[in-house]
């Protein structure tokens, strides 16, 4: 039967009881494409104001299993919705770099509350250097990315400063950083250590994800050489006789690892290796 809008403006509240439109008649499927048709709805139907959002507002949380999120606020500035711990929901949380602790002695990390991941970078110290250009080996270099969301602390070891020598004497041995058993870095040998009158070898990183050696230190008659080079940078400028004992006396002008500097002649001091590092950037 054809409609006809004139009969139904005559439908009143009377004609149409309580319950006569159940379920079944107005089930699933039961308003199809035929009965709403593309452009039945229009914008004269539907004009500005004529639905009240603010008197017929739908209540409720729309679960995951519809389709919905299962939250009924929102979170913080700066968080971002993600899985929660039990991997059973969403959940607002914060994400990206938490901050960054840096070591330049021994102690221990703790995780934060909050922190997934972190990036560790373990250098291990320099060897002293000795006098006629004969200078220190640098630190190796450890870096690797770790999951410790099960791990609450972790022991950190950092090298100290090793001492330089004179002429023909042996520079001290750099020292070995660690990161608890996650990555290590070995300090550089000290200047005439492997041979005499050679530059000492360097120091290299063990247990990371990324190992490498440091830069090797100068040989004999290389007149005030500087140390061995590390990841982190160079080591304390060479000198001359004009001034005495120069690099010794700014050994600290330079980065954390790398090896000490030759003295110009024999009766000039080589400069200290560097002290090791340890840097953790931590994550959400």
């Amino acid at each position: 039967m054809a409609f006809n809008y004139q009969t139904l403006r005559r439908i009143t509240g009377t004609a149409v009881v309580d319950g006569s439109l159940t379920d079944r008649e107005l089930g699933d499927g039961s308003g199809t494409q035929i009965k709403i048709a593309d452009g039945a709805i229009d914008s004269a139907k539907l004009a500005a104001n004529s639905v009240n959002l603010a008197a017929g507002t739908v209540t409720g949380t729309l679960p995951l299993s519809k389709g919905g999120t299962g939250i009924t606020s929102v979170g913080s500035s700066g968080q971002m919705m993600q899985v929660n711990s039990s991997n059973n929901g969403l959940t607002y949380g914060s994400h990206g770099i938490y901050g960054m602790q840096v070591f330049t002695s021994s102690g221990t990390w703790n995780r934060p509350t909050g922190v997934r991941y972190i990036k560790v970078q373990v250098q291990g110290g320099g060897g002293g250097g000795s006098g006629h250009g004969e200078s220190g080996g640098a630190g190796g270099y450890s870096e690797r990315v770790i999951d410790v969301t099960n791990i609450s602390s972790v022991s950190v070891s950092v090298s100290g400063e090793t001492g330089g020598t004179w002429y023909f004497g042996r520079g001290g041995n750099g020292g070995t950083s660690s990161f608890g058993n996650y990555a290590s870095a070995s300090g550089g040998y000290g200047a005439n250590r492997n041979n005499s009158h050679s530059g000492g070898l360097a120091g290299t990183g063990s247990g990371g994800n990324l190992n490498i050696y440091g830069g090797g230190g100068q040989p004999h008659h290389t007149r005030s050489s500087v140390g061995g080079e590390c990841y982190w940078g160079g080591g304390v400028a060479a000198g001359h006789p004009n001034g005495g004992n120069f690099s010794h006396n700014h050994q600290s002008h330079s980065t954390p690892g790398s090896g000490g500097a030759g003295g110009y002649f024999n009766g000039h001091r080589g400069s200290n290796g560097r002290p090791g590092l340890v840097v953790v950037t931590m994550f959400y």
